[in-house]
């Protein structure tokens, strides 16, 4: 007995050292090929995912939730009308951003392009003059806002969507430079100016040099040796942006802080549950839970009893973080998000991750194929994609699909285009450029200027600010401003994609 117990318990390490031995990390369980060998090719096999560093940033963990309005729509927009959608896990800033955040910018802008592109320094600046008002008394709020130290943990305002695009930009390759340079691949360079800054794009593309610490061992026989980290390598952070319209409303209502296996304990309607905007917590018994406007006249309650404490804006961390540790998602500002504003998205946009602003773009490429040259910026350039470039897709055609499938001319030509391709061609108008074309179809459906002041400009604006009633303090409201717009009670925040694993316990 003891023999045959012996005998089987062999035979089974055996199985188990087979089977370890075709799965090994360093041979392929397809091809027996070695990985990370030289001598077989030099294939690098994939790393240990790394934990992501977005500093400021909290783990907001995905999934299903009833997106929309669901309370009295007082204003008869009718543009937001419940239904399911389902977002995958990201990152969000827990704060929005700040003065002291935003003058961090500024002042990298104007030391690495303000000698040679002072014009470009010039339009990051946030208006200031969007605190005056005709029959108010606001100029020290123009004056000190933004500048007095006073102010520095308060949301920056006066900054338009294209400026925090700018921003999340300017984000990315700063996080992911100092990732380079924690890890000992490049060395700080506070000189560079100019096409000599870090941007991701270059750097990927082998356009950035920069003052190089150590490079990583290139297995490729056919190769120099050494190569810079690539995105397979799992170091660099994906980009920062702004939130969808989906994303933000998604984290703000903080929904795993009240389900349970699955059920949802209270539909709320703000970012905490119940229906009052006070806290019953009994240490803070009474206290406002965000800052807003209870009604005409009264900003900030009465003196010696302040409801909310603040008549303007207040600092990012005042009141009490929602479930998923974000601050201000009722309140303080209200906040830019990634999407082009439409009434029906809801109706329109897929179910999951849903998103109104597609416009698909590819790198520039030289006579060679190869990519071209970097700007006087340090960026590489960028172009959209044409339909001839897609012919043979089926997923998408053209580049610019913000009207997609609501109702102008470009997208049910698109649409019929695969039944008959005469259609488009005899249907569409004689421009010069595709701008013009799309301008002219665009107007043709939507009547600009005669029946709507929607665009395809206009953003979504989400969440109440200090300037609100209580009524849009709950995520399901929308609102819309031009991009280029700025206003004294907008402001905005980050997000950033999580890349694997959607449960932050298996991360």
């Amino acid at each position: 007995m003891k023999v045959k117990a012996f005998t089987k318990v062999i035979f089974c390490l055996g199985i188990v050292a087979l089977l370890f031995g075709c799965k090994g990390k360093n041979v392929s369980p397809t091809t027996g090929w070695k990985y990370d060998d030289p001598q077989w090719g030099g294939y690098e096999s994939p790393r240990p995912p790394t934990h992501l560093d977005p500093n400021g940033m909290v783990f907001v963990e995905g999934g299903s939730y009833v997106m929309g309005q669901v309370t009295d729509n007082v204003r008869y927009d009718w543009d937001n009308q419940p239904r399911r959608a389902s977002i995958t896990s990201f990152y969000m800033d827990k704060c929005e951003i700040s003065n002291h955040d935003y003058r961090e910018y500024l002042y990298w802008l104007d030391r690495a392009y303000g000698n040679d592109y002072p014009e470009y320094c010039r339009k990051a600046l946030p208006d200031t003059l969007v605190w005056r008002s005709k029959l108010g008394l606001v100029e020290s709020m123009v004056e000190n806002y933004f500048r007095s130290p006073n102010y520095a943990d308060f949301p920056v305002v006066g900054v338009s969507w294209l400026q925090a695009v700018e921003y999340c930009n300017w984000r990315t390759d700063r996080v992911n430079e100092r990732i380079l340079i924690d890890a000992g691949f490049l060395q700080p360079d506070p000189d560079a100016q100019g096409d000599n800054t870090f941007n991701l794009d270059a750097y990927l593309a082998g356009l950035y040099e920069g003052i190089v610490d150590k490079e990583l061992p290139d297995l490729n026989p056919n190769s120099a040796g050494v190569r810079k980290v690539r995105l397979e390598d799992g170091i660099l952070n994906p980009r920062f942006r702004l939130p969808t319209e989906a994303e933000w409303e998604f984290a703000a209502y903080s929904l795993i802080g009240n389900s349970f296996d699955e059920r949802v304990i209270e539909r709320r309607i703000y970012p905490w549950n119940g229906y009052q905007v006070r806290t019953d917590d009994k240490k803070y018994y009474g206290e406002m839970l965000a800052n807003f406007k209870r009604s005409r006249g009264d900003a900030m309650g009465v003196a010696g009893a302040l409801n909310d404490h603040w008549d303007y804006t207040a600092p990012v961390t005042f009141y009490f973080p929602n479930d998923y540790g974000l601050f201000n998602m009722a309140g303080n500002v209200a906040e830019w998000c990634l999407d082009v504003y439409r009434p029906s998205t809801g109706q329109d946009a897929d179910d999951m991750n849903p998103f109104r602003g597609n416009v698909y773009l590819t790198k520039v490429l030289d006579a060679d194929g190869m990519i071209s040259e970097k700007d006087s910026l340090g960026r590489i350039s960028y172009r959209e994609v044409t339909v001839a470039e897609n012919i043979n897709r089926t997923n998408y055609k053209q580049a610019n699909n913000i009207n997609y499938l609501d109702g102008d001319l470009r997208s049910q030509l698109t649409d019929q285009w695969k039944k008959d391709q005469s259609l488009e061609e005899e249907a569409a108008p004689s421009y010069e450029d595709e701008d013009q074309i799309e301008e002219a179809e665009t107007n043709k459906m939507y009547q600009y200027g005669v029946t709507s002041m929607i665009d395809d400009k206009a953003r979504v604006v989400k969440g109440g600010s200090w300037k609100d009633r209580a009524y849009y303090l709950s995520p399901g409201q929308r609102r819309f401003l031009d991009q280029s717009k700025s206003t004294d009670w907008i402001g905005f925040r980050c997000v950033m994609d999580q890349v694997g694993s959607r449960e932050y316990s298996t991360r």
